[in-house]
């Protein structure tokens, strides 16, 4: 299949083979039971934590202690400024988001390093208490922050996309909104993550993602580009989402992914309600991209059927 022009004026882009497939983006979020970003201003490699100037081994060090906790680590830098060349403190944020357990610290360290001493096991459990002692230097923050990634050393859709709704989005929502060096789903850029619920969101604009920033801070989501919540597996992200269509429920923590098997995901709504949800997967057809420069594979395709009311509690 030969790849259009997109709105950049480039082909050969995995998002607009995305677009074009109109590829559902339903349990494409990433898996996290919690977040810790730090600010690194300077050039980002593909591999930022290792490929930056932040200190490499610590950046795989500390990479590696959150992926053995399902914690999600990333770098982000205030927009379109990008030189470390002078001394800073660097800026940190870390969230919980788990439903009931949702909360978003932030604060200053004078070295990234200092994240040494973070309780990454509480951040997991969502023990805001345990997290504050660790690292007294964080504190918590109102209101949602979100992340876009515009990292182009990982995929070139990220820079040409991402950046300008970064720009856009500076100057709705001035000092809540992030540059983020990677977030998965590059075929979906622009894609962000809204802290601290976690809720991924692609193909986004700045007006979608200024109604989305809205929307979380009444507690709520916005179900147009919703890639999912990272609290939940892949299965359970698109098994929510349908519920939600199925429903028009917004509320974030009005709905649990309570279980899951081979074929179906079980979600319960806080009023006592559940629903089965039909969830498989199947080779995407045709093959497409991963991200750019890499070649078409029939990766997987999460399908999801009607979600199938049970009895309430």
């Amino acid at each position: 299949m030969t790849r259009p022009p997109d709105a950049t004026g480039r082909a050969g882009l995995c998002s607009t083979f995305c677009r074009e497939l109109r590829e559902p983006l339903p349990g494409t979020a990433v898996v996290a039971a919690g977040w810790v970003v730090v600010e690194q201003p300077g050039p980002w490699g593909a591999k930022a934590p290792t490929q930056s100037h932040l200190d490499p081994e610590f950046g795989g060090d500390f990479d590696d202690a959150c992926k053995k906790v399902d914690v999600r680590f990333g770098l982000i830098r205030s927009p379109g400024r990008h030189s470390d060349a002078t001394e800073r403190s660097h800026q940190v944020f870390v969230a919980s988001t788990a439903p009931g357990r949702t909360w978003l610290l932030g604060g200053c360290v004078g070295d990234p390093t200092e994240l040494d001493q973070l309780d990454l096991d509480a951040v997991a459990r969502g023990d805001l208490g345990s997290v504050t002692a660790s690292l007294p230097a964080l504190a918590p923050v109102e209101g949602p922050l979100v992340l876009v990634c515009t990292n182009g050393k990982r995929d070139e859709c990220c820079a040409l996309l991402g950046r300008p709704l970064v720009s856009a989005l500076a100057k709705i929502a001035p000092c809540r909104v992030w540059e983020a060096n990677h977030l998965g789903g590059h075929r979906f850029a622009p894609t962000a993550t809204f802290l601290p619920a976690g809720t991924m969101h692609g193909h986004l604009t700045p007006e979608s993602a200024a109604t989305v920033l809205d929307a979380a801070a009444r507690g709520e989501t916005v179900l147009t580009g919703l890639r999912g919540r990272s609290t939940w597996t892949k299965r359970g992200q698109a098994a929510e989402i349908a519920v939600r269509r199925l429903t028009g429920e917004l509320a974030l923590d009005a709905l649990t992914v309570a279980g899951e098997d081979l074929e179906s995901v079980t979600v319960w709504h806080r009023d006592g309600r559940f629903w089965t949800v039909p969830v498989t997967s199947a080779p995407a057809d045709p093959p497409r991209p991963e991200s750019c420069g890499k070649e078409p594979f029939a990766m997987s395709i999460l399908q999801v059927g009607t979600p199938v009311p049970g009895e309430a509690r």
